[in-house]
């Protein structure tokens, strides 16, 4: 008898009909929006997934949909849309949901990125539910599948990042993007994702060197999260909607800036953040002895100061995650100064990055939604 598959709700994408309504609106609608798309997207792709091997569907394919409708901030798709308005595109009509769908597919590019860096940092926990490669391998030990548990799950993971990179390409291809629109799209996406390999290659390479440079920190915080993250988003969406060069160079400009403040914010959050906000384990960056600008300002005033008692501190808690060291670590760096001279750091890249958009020829409403997610991200509790 064939399977009877669960029915697939496939809503469109929810565009306000009453175009007198404020633009700024769309600052809390677009989430929503992009949720929508990309309900409808993976649900296609789930069908073809069940014709493919209903183990795969289920065991893969249904992870990865909750994984990605189930949480997540939907900033890069929100970068882009208001890069797409900043340079005239409209707010309704078949171009709106066209670049919905084009911005959807960031968020797949983004599944890609969490999934694997969870792999590659040994993260249990992910948005405070287990990481996708921990899921899978309780699953298998719960199951006393054959093998090795971890290399299970480790596997499953990397293979679930991979399909979510492949269906981005698939959902961009499906957005109905005109000949010229994916020609000018097209140097943001492909210098976006090798843009956020690289950024992930420092970070990993980093850890390994125990670099302690703070050009280094922000090297890859511009890298890893900056580009991907908000500089690329908005230059993709630009570029969809026709931007001059110079409307191109000046949101890309605010996204470099907010965009680094945006992972200097996630640097703290990830030493001193409440783990019920943030759903990461506290201290966790401390623990993988992660090089962020925080640990290199700590370090270096450490051995400016001579103060050997939080230089031990800060270089004795990588590889543990006792709560005492990670404590003694945090305490250090607060003695040092560090936490007060990246909120400093924080609050001058998201000056200047809104600054950079003052005299730019962009939508007034536009300059107006980005000043206010500029100051929501750099100040964000998780």
């Amino acid at each position: 008898m064939p399977e009877v598959r669960p029915a697939a709700v496939t809503p469109r994408p929810r565009l306000a009909p009453d175009q007198s309504e404020p633009e700024r609106s769309l600052d809390e609608s677009v989430p929503d929006e992009i949720h929508a798309v990309l309900t409808a997207f993976l649900d296609g792709r789930r069908d073809l997934a069940f014709d493919a091997d209903e183990g795969f569907a289920r065991t893969v394919v249904d992870r990865l949909r909750s994984f990605i409708l189930d949480g997540g901030k939907r900033i890069r798709p929100l970068f882009a849309w208001w890069g797409w308005r900043a340079a005239g595109g409209a707010r309704g009509g078949p171009q709106a949901e066209t670049m919905l769908r084009a911005a959807g597919a960031l968020e797949l590019v983004q599944a890609c990125a969490l999934v694997h860096d969870d792999v590659m940092d040994r993260s249990p926990l992910r948005r405070g539910a287990p990481a996708l490669h921990a899921a899978h391998a309780r699953s298998h030990r719960d199951n006393a599948w054959e093998g090795d548990s971890e290399r299970y799950g480790d596997a499953l993971a990397i293979l679930t990042g991979d399909l979510a990179l492949v269906w981005a390409d698939d959902m961009l291809d499906d957005a109905g993007l005109s000949p010229a629109q994916r020609a000018a799209a097209r140097p943001a996406w492909q210098a976006m994702r090798t843009e956020m390999m690289a950024g992930q290659f420092l970070d990993v390479h980093g850890q390994a060197r125990r670099d302690p440079s703070e050009f280094a920190a922000l090297r890859i915080a511009r890298l890893k999260t900056a580009a991907y993250s908000v500089e690329r988003p908005l230059h993709f969406g630009a570029a969809i909607a026709g931007a001059a060069p110079e409307v191109v160079a000046a949101l890309r400009g605010y996204g470099g800036d907010v965009g680094t403040a945006f992972q200097l914010r996630d640097d703290l959050l990830g030493v001193f953040g409440d783990p019920a906000t943030t759903g990461k384990p506290a201290g966790e960056d401390l623990s993988e002895g992660k090089r962020t600008l925080l640990l290199a300002i700590g370090l270096r005033r450490a051995q400016e100061r001579g103060d050997t008692d939080a230089l031990e501190a800060l270089t004795s808690v990588t590889g543990t995650r006792e709560p005492e060291r990670i404590e003694r670590a945090r305490a250090a760096l607060d003695r040092l100064g560090a936490r007060e001279a990246v909120e400093e750091r924080i609050d001058h890249l998201t000056a200047r990055g809104i600054s950079r958009l003052a005299e730019a020829v962009v939508e007034d409403s536009a300059r107006a939604a980005l000043g206010e997610i500029a100051g929501r991200i750099a100040r964000r509790g998780n």
